[in-house]
C-alpha cells in the first residue's frame, strides 16, 4: 500500500509541476482531487481519516476572506480606487509608487488573487484610456500584490496556511514581515521604473479595448454602503487578530456570516465570488500530504537529506528548497511539503516570506501573475515570460536577498 500511496503523491506533484498530465482535460485542481479520491479509493486512507486530515481551521479562514472580499468587488471599492489612482494627475513613476503602495496595501488584508482580480481590468483600461503602456503597470500590480501580500498571515492562502497550522502570532509575524515587506516594495518600484524608463506612453494608437471587457470592468458600481460594511468587518477582524487570543477562523467566519445577512446583496452573488476550487484543490493536497506522511517515506526522505548535511531544519536548505519549491509546483503545494519540517520559530516566517515572495519569479509562480497576465491578454495586451522575466527576475532575487538578509539577522541574534 505504501508502494501506491507513493506513486498517487508522485503523480499528483508532477501534475502541480505540469499544471496538469499528458491525454487528461485536467487542471492542479482536478489532480489533487483525483489523487485523494485514489487514496480513499484504494484503501490507503479511510473516508474518516481523509476527513481528519483536512485542516479545518485554515479552510474556513480562507473561505471567510474570500466572502469579505466578494462584499468589496460587489460594492465595488476596488474598483473606485484603481480609478482614483489612476485619474491621479502626477507622472508614471509617481502613478507607478501610487499603485503599488495601493496593492501591496489592499493585498495585505483581502489576498492577492482578490485584488489583481478585480484591479488589473479597471487598470489595463485606465492606461490604454491615459495612453500610457500598461504592461509596466500591470506586472506592477501583480509584483505589489504578492510582496505586499506577505506582510501579514491573511495575504494569501499559504500565509494562512502556515498561521494557522503553525499557530503563529498575527501581530508577530507581522512585525517580523514588515521590514522585508516595505524594503522589498521600494525595491519593486525602483526596478520597475528603472527598466521602464523610456517606455510609459503607448507609441502608436491605443490598443482597442473590447466592449464586454469595458463592460465588465463598469459592472462594480460603487456603493459607499455595501464597502464600508466590508471595511468595517475587516478592521474589526484586523483589530481581533492583534489584539485578542480569538481563534482567527471563529471570528472571520463570524464576520462572514455577518456579511452574508444583506437585504441588497444576495448571497448566491457573494458565494458565486468563492473560489471554491482553491477550496477543493487544499482538501485534496491535505488529504495526499497526510497519507505519504503516514507511510514514514517523508521522514526517512528529511533523514537522509539530514545525513547528506542538507536538513530541512537550517534556515539556508529550508530557504532554497521553498524558493525552488514554490516555483515547480507553485507555493500553496510546497508549503504543503516542506510544512513537516517547519519544526523551528523561524520557519513559519521564513517560509511565509520566501514561498509568497518566489511567485514573482516565473507567471506560473503565482495566481495573481496568471490573472493578470490573462487580463492583459483579454484586452489585446501581450505579456509573454519574457516580458514578465525581465522585471520579475530581478524584483524576486532583489526582494529575496532582503528577506534573507532580515532573516538572517533575526535568525543570528
Amino acid at each position: 500500500m505504501d508502494s501506491a500511496t507513493l506513486v498517487i503523491f508522485v503523480i499528483v506533484y508532477l501534475g502541480m509541476i505540469l499544471g496538469g498530465l499528458p491525454f487528461l482535460q485536467i487542471d492542479r485542481t482536478g489532480i489533487a482531487l483525483l489523487g485523494a479520491i485514489a487514496l480513499v479509493g484504494l484503501g490507503a486512507v479511510s473516508p474518516e481519516q481523509a476527513a481528519q486530515s483536512v485542516h479545518l481551521p485554515t479552510l474556513l479562514l480562507l473561505f471567510s476572506f474570500m466572502v469579505i472580499s466578494a462584499q468589496m468587488r460587489l460594492g465595488g471599492f476596488y474598483t473606485r480606487v484603481t480609478r482614483h489612482i489612476a485619474a491621479s494627475g502626477v507622472s508614471p513613476p509617481a502613478l507607478l509608487a501610487l499603485l503599488i503602495a495601493a496593492a501591496a496595501a489592499l493585498s495585505a488584508v483581502f489576498s492577492n488573487d482578490i485584488v489583481c482580480l478585480a484591479m488589473a481590468p479597471v487598470l489595463a483600461d485606465a492606461c490604454l484610456k491615459r495612453r500610457l503602456n500598461p504592461v509596466p503597470y500591470l506586472l506592477a500590480l501583480a509584483c505589489a500584490a504578492n510582496v505586499g501580500s506577505a506582510a501579514t498571515l491573511i495575504g494569501n492562502p499559504q500565509n494562512m496556511l502556515i498561521g494557522e497550522t503553525l499557530r503563529l502570532s498575527f501581530a508577530g509575524y507581522a512585525l517580523e514581515a514588515a521590514v522585508p515587506v516595505l524594503a522589498g516594495l521600494a525595491v519593486t518600484w525602483a526596478v520597475i521604473a528603472l527598466l521602464s524608463r523610456g517606455r510609459w506612453t503607448l507609441a502608436g494608437g491605443a490598443a482597442a479595448v473590447p466592449e464586454a471587457e469595458r463592460r465588465e470592468a463598469d459592472d462594480a458600481v460603487f456603493d459607499p454602503w455595501q464597502t464600508a460594511k466590508g471595511l468595517l468587518v475587516a478592521g474589526a477582524l484586523l483589530a481581533v487578530f492583534l489584539f485578542t487570543s480569538l481563534p482567527r477562523e471563529v471570528a472571520a467566519l463570524t464576520g462572514a456570516g455577518l456579511l452574508l445577512l444583506s437585504r441588497r446583496l444576495h448571497s448566491n452573488k457573494m458565494l458565486g465570488l468563492v473560489d471554491w476550487e482553491l477550496l477543493v484543490l487544499f482538501i485534496g493536497l491535505f488529504v495526499v500530504n497526510h497519507a505519504f506522511q503516514a507511510t514514514g517515506l517523508a521522514a526517512q526522505v528529511m533523514a537522509w537529506l539530514d545525513a547528506a548535511g542538507l536538513a530541512l531544519a537550517a534556515p539556508m536548505t529550508l530557504f532554497v528548497a521553498t524558493f525552488v519549491a514554490s516555483n515547480l509546483v507553485s507555493n500553496v503545494p510546497a508549503v504543503m511539503l516542506l510544512l513537516p519540517a517547519a519544526t523551528e520559530p523561524w520557519s513559519g516566517p521564513l517560509l511565509a516570506l520566501v514561498s509568497t515572495l518566489a511567485g514573482n519569479f516565473l507567471i506560473v509562480g503565482s495566481i495573481a501573475n496568471i490573472i493578470v497576465v490573462d487580463c492583459a491578454a483579454r484586452r489585446g495586451i501581450r505579456i509573454d515570460w519574457r516580458a514578465h522575466a525581465r522585471i520579475g527576475v530581478p524584483v524576486t532575487l532583489a526582494t529575496l536577498a532582503i528577506a534573507a538578509a532580515w532573516l538572517l539577522l533575526r535568525i543570528g541574534r
